[in-house]
């Protein structure tokens, strides 16, 4: 497996990430689940995405479904670099209806947050802590000296964001001595206006690997009643004859992987097939014209 360094004093990842938000729909037992990651540590992929909210409303937690596994198995965490989110807030169901759902990135929530995915996940100290969205009220100054506090505890070795715009991650950026180690979006050909955000750009001037969330589409590029997926499925199909892929899925995580930011897909299937199949792009090159085949695809026009 190709190791990944993620920022400049920064953390190394496995280049294919595994990613546990369904965790709690795989059906699973705490043994079931040390064999899937056992699994997965034996192809090379180490690095291991969560995020506090991940769950049924925290009933089951995903992170605690894990650190369950963990704790039926301790020596994994040797094996493995735990990532998670914090600083969305779900209204439970049931409560009043003029509650919304909210983005909260004040220092009371992402203490708490980090000490409660401790417990859940039975482990001592984070090894990266994501801003899983950008809150609006955000003050810069209150979350760099949390993020201080918590390394200084020992809490959180890393910290990074996810979904931040490049003026967002500068903000923040500039108030911490010590680098955003990544920034967690999304990329398929169902999102290409992240190739024109400047955000991907922006990490490989940082030299900062952005980790790639639904490189699949979310499975809406397998549905033919999108049109998006009417237009690319061909294309995907052709590619992979082209290269020898086994499937379209290895073209898609390609696709990303070709990105000159060093982007790591994040796969999120509990089916240890479907991690293989991710471990399989890696050894995949497309070419410039493949690759803009897909772009076009796409997009349903040609390049500019």
């Amino acid at each position: 497996m190709q190791r990944q360094l993620m920022a400049p004093q920064g953390p190394t990842f496995s280049r294919v990430v595994m990613g546990f938000w369904r965790l709690h729909t795989w059906g699973k037992s705490s043994a079931e689940l040390v064999e899937f990651l056992e699994q997965c540590l034996d192809l090379g992929v180490t690095t291991m995405d969560h995020a506090y909210l991940y769950g049924d409303h925290g009933n089951p937690s995903c992170e605690g479904l894990f650190g369950d596994a963990l704790r039926l198995a301790p020596s994994l965490r040797q094996r493995m670099e735990i990532v998670t989110k914090c600083g969305i807030n779900l209204i439970p169901p049931g409560s009043n209806a003029k509650l919304v759902n909210h983005y909260d990135a004040t220092s009371q929530t992402i203490v708490a947050s980090v000490n409660e995915s401790l417990l859940r996940l039975g482990i001592e100290q984070l090894d990266v802590l994501l801003i899983h969205r950008p809150d609006y009220l955000l003050d810069a100054d209150e979350v760099a000296q949390t993020f201080t506090d918590l390394h200084q505890q020992g809490k959180v070795a890393h910290f990074g964001v996810s979904n931040f715009s490049t003026t967002q991650f500068e903000l923040l950026q500039s108030r911490l001595d010590a680098p955003l180690v990544t920034n967690q979006v999304e990329i398929s050909p169902l999102n290409t206006d992240i190739l024109d955000s400047g955000v991907l750009d922006q990490c490989q001037r940082l030299r900062v690997a952005p980790m790639a969330w639904s490189c699949l589409g979310g499975g809406r590029l397998f549905d033919m009643s999108n049109p998006v997926a009417q237009r690319v499925m061909p294309v995907l199909e052709d590619i992979a004859a082209e290269i020898g892929a086994q499937s379209v899925d290895e073209v898609l995580y390609a696709w990303v992987l070709a990105l000159p930011c060093k982007a790591l897909p994040i796969v999120g299937s509990g089916k240890i097939e479907r991690v293989q199949t991710a471990v399989n792009a890696l050894s995949l090159s497309l070419g410039r014209e493949q690759w803009a085949r897909i772009w076009v695809a796409a997009n349903g026009h040609g390049l500019p």
